[in-house]
């Protein structure tokens, strides 16, 4: 072994000693290559004043709420930094800072006068042993974000409408950019066509200025529209409860489209723009994420419940059905089970018979919370905000649990008829929008964000600029934010390259496409 040892040693001592025999090494300090300053050209198209029309996904939402960090990577703010570059033309892009943190949950009902009491709820952070999206709290008395000039003065926008350049605004429906009422303070409160979001814009009392007029007073040489999502998706979010949020009918979209756009072409003979269509809002996470069996139960509970609740529910259904009061279809429908392990939802149906009277008069009005009950099927959709609710107790009892004992709100679930109400809406929105484009065809380029998401989701994945993305919430490569409807600031990015494609292809131009890689994706979960 020692002879072994030796050999190993032996070529070790002569490098040693030849290395010393040589030359110093001068060490050179490395070389930098700077990168290349992206250019690009304007085509038939001019960038020099950029304005941008929209909902939440032009005024820059992520994770439920509008942000300052949100904003600065809004839709618009990312391809105006694109058209910046040399060549293409673009200008400074003014967005309305809202100076906050955490800013103002748009999916929660929050008081419109803030209880100092009870902090203000922001964005959304996955939390939690098991992540979920969780929002965030202010310190009581932090009134940074409350949409409330009289408690927060700082709410409103003091550099006045003329300087803006993005007039997107949270959770309005088309018709809002329509009309004065949507940013008249009078209504603050009682009248549903006001929002604080654009009456931020002009300081009360306001109502007298429209978001269509306001940006067709602007000055731009080009533009951005894409308003109209909410029309179908606030519908949609809220359970398809038309008391929430009505669906627009097609008929009604298309006539406000068209003043709207008409309205944008007519301030300047010159002026174009690129509008966006409407993807297909059930396959984001914001509906996707809750399963159809979302109730988890251990064996003497499923036990329990089937003793207490299903068999005489089920067993009424069966009288109701011999009685010939529904139908054998809708009893099996109706019919509920408990099994140990993952449990489907109980919700309210609307389109079942409305068993109320039969069951008062055949002395079962214990289930009468029933009387239009039944669990959920694949064909379901539970919004994101059913996940909060779902197992969760009624008035503190432990024998109410939502979704287990107590049908879900009808704000917590979509039916299958539901659903095809709102797709058949977003059918014929983007059919108007088609119908716009094509009368405008010199004037207005069309990105199909439809198409571009519907190939997202069905690849499940795609790299742009080294970097991996997918049609989902998780980090690190989900374009989603926390809410699962609204992109993160890569998924924004994402669909700049979209838009910016479009214009490209239209007026001839060359916009670079953005470099994704610039831009976060949705945080990893915390504590």
């Amino acid at each position: 072994m020692k002879k072994f040892k030796f050999l190993y040693i032996l070529p070790l001592a002569l490098l040693i000693s030849i290395s010393c025999e040589q030359e110093v090494i001068t060490l050179e300090p490395p070389v930098v290559v700077e990168p290349v300053p992206e250019t690009g050209t304007k085509g038939s198209a001019d960038f020099s004043k950029f304005v941008a029309i929209g909902n939440s996904f032009v005024a820059g939402v992520q994770a439920g709420a509008l942000f300052t960090d949100g904003q600065n990577n809004s839709l618009p703010a990312i391809m105006a930094k694109q058209f910046a570059v040399t060549g293409v033309g673009g200008g400074a892009f003014v967005q309305p800072n809202i100076n906050a943190t955490l800013g103002w949950n748009l999916f929660l009902t929050q008081p419109f006068l803030a209880d100092n009491t009870k902090p203000i709820l922001g964005r959304l952070l996955l939390q939690g042993a098991s992540p979920r999206p969780t929002p965030q709290a202010y310190a009581p008395g932090n009134l940074e974000a409350l949409p409330n000039p009289a408690a927060n003065p700082g709410f409103i926008y003091t550099g006045g409408k003329a300087t803006l350049n993005n007039f997107g605004v949270p959770a309005i429906v088309l018709g809002q950019a329509l009309i004065p009422e949507t940013g008249a303070w009078a209504g603050a409160g009682v009248d549903p066509r006001f929002s604080p979001f654009y009456g931020r814009f002009v300081p009360p009392p306001g109502g007298t200025s429209t978001i269509i007029g306001d940006a067709a007073a602007a000055g731009g040489s080009f533009f951005l529209f894409w308003l109209g999502l909410d029309d179908f998706f606030l519908h949609a979010a809220f359970g398809g409860d038309p008391a929430r949020a009505p669906l627009t009918s097609g008929p009604a979209f298309a006539g406000q489209y068209g003043a709207a756009i008409g309205a944008l072409l007519n301030s300047n003979a010159n002026l174009k723009g690129v509008v966006g269509n409407f993807p297909d809002i059930f396959v984001m996470p914001h509906f996707t994420s809750v399963t159809y069996n979302p109730i988890p139960l251990d064996a003497a509970t499923a036990t329990n419940l089937t003793t207490n609740l299903a068999n005489n529910y089920n067993g009424f259904l069966n009288a109701m059905a011999t009685a010939g009061a529904i139908t054998a279809d809708e009893r099996d429908k109706r019919l509920i089970s408990f099994v140990a392990g993952q449990n489907k939802a109980l919700i309210v149906d609307e389109t079942l018979t409305d068993l109320t009277a039969a069951m008062n008069a055949n002395g079962a009005g214990a289930l009468v919370p029933y009387a239009r009950a039944r669990q959920t099927t694949v064909a379901d959709k539970l919004p994101l905000a059913a996940g909060s609710v779902l197992g969760t107790l009624v008035g503190g009892n432990p024998s109410l649990i939502n979704g287990v004992t107590v049908p879900l709100a009808d704000q917590y679930v979509l039916i299958p008829s539901e659903i095809t109400a709102i797709n058949d809406a977003r059918i014929a929105f983007n059919a108007a929008i088609q119908t716009t484009v094509d009368a405008n065809s010199t004037r207005l380029a069309l990105a199909d964000v439809n198409a571009a998401l519907t190939t997202l989701v069905t690849n499940q994945a795609a790299v742009y600029n080294g970097v991996t993305i997918t049609p989902n919430i998780n980090p690190p490569t989900g374009i989603y934010s926390e809410d699962g409807v609204h992109p993160n600031s890569r998924g924004y990015a994402f669909l700049s390259r979209v838009f910016i494609q479009a214009i490209n292809t239209k007026f001839g131009a060359t916009v670079p496409l953005t470099d994704i890689s610039k831009y976060s994706a949705t945080a990893l979960p915390i504590p």
